[in-house]
């Protein structure tokens, strides 16, 4: 069978197993001995980040990052694939062609999707010392009307990424709490609002502060992950720790 070497191993591979998955794909994971982690340049600049489906990530600086939506990008092809599987014969040769066609499509789709997370999980934990995001509930908000986009975002994979990849590198990460009411809290003087809507992108503190949602909350969500128990009470969550290579 012919491999695809996307980079040499580090070492003599221990042992190779060779795995096969829906689409008919075939991957070889190798057990390998490797350096300690490299620990990047120490830098100056801290961030946190505000997590939604208009904007995928909304950054502390006022930097957004636009939702790509995989999924629904590749909405169409997918239903046209799931039609054509539904009208072929049960237990058919044909059918089984269709199964493999149809897990091929939503494989690209994700894998899509971690390729670009992947880079911008990187890009994040170069940049930065430390960062924040909140403690997002999202087997919760899996059994919402908003299931389908909140899947197609995959922030759990995300967070995942920036967790193993600030310890690896020497930064810092950190979870606020869910309840922290990141939103409805003025950055400039602490005062907590009233409820609002979603669709209420900006909104005005009696203190006579302008704020766009999003950036608010992440501003909001540096502050709280800078300390254990800031002047606000926010709490923050403190991290896996990773257990060591022995284990």
């Amino acid at each position: 069978m012919p491999v695809r070497w996307s980079r040499s191993l580090p070492s003599a591979p221990t042992s190779v197993t060779v795995i096969k998955d829906a689409a008919g794909r075939y991957f070889a994971s190798f057990v390998v001995q490797t350096a300690e982690d490299e620990t990047l340049p120490s830098v100056d600049s801290e961030i946190g980040i505000d997590l939604g489906l208009t904007h995928f990530a909304v950054m502390s600086d006022g930097t957004k990052v636009t939702a790509p939506k995989f999924l629904r990008r590749a909405a169409r092809k997918l239903k046209r694939l799931q039609q054509a599987l539904a009208r072929k014969q049960k237990g058919s040769n044909r059918r089984k062609k269709a199964v493999v066609q149809v897990a091929r499509a939503h494989a690209r789709v994700a894998d899509t999707r971690r390729d670009w997370q992947h880079k911008l999980s990187t890009a994040i934990i170069r940049e930065n010392q430390a960062v924040y995001v909140e403690d997002l509930a999202v087997a919760g908000l899996g059994r919402t009307r908003l299931a389908k986009s909140v899947h197609d975002a995959g922030w759990a994979g995300f967070t995942a990424m920036l967790e193993y990849k600030a310890t690896r590198y020497g930064r810092a990460f950190g979870r606020v709490d869910r309840f922290f009411p990141s939103t409805r809290m003025c950055s400039d003087c602490g005062r907590i609002n009233d409820k609002m809507t979603l669709n209420a992108r900006a909104w005005n503190c009696p203190c006579g502060a302008a704020h766009d949602r999003d950036v608010n909350a992440a501003i909001n969500i540096k502050a709280a992950g800078q300390a254990d128990f800031n002047d606000r009470g926010a709490h923050i969550r403190p991290g896996l720790v990773p257990a060591a290579r022995s284990e």
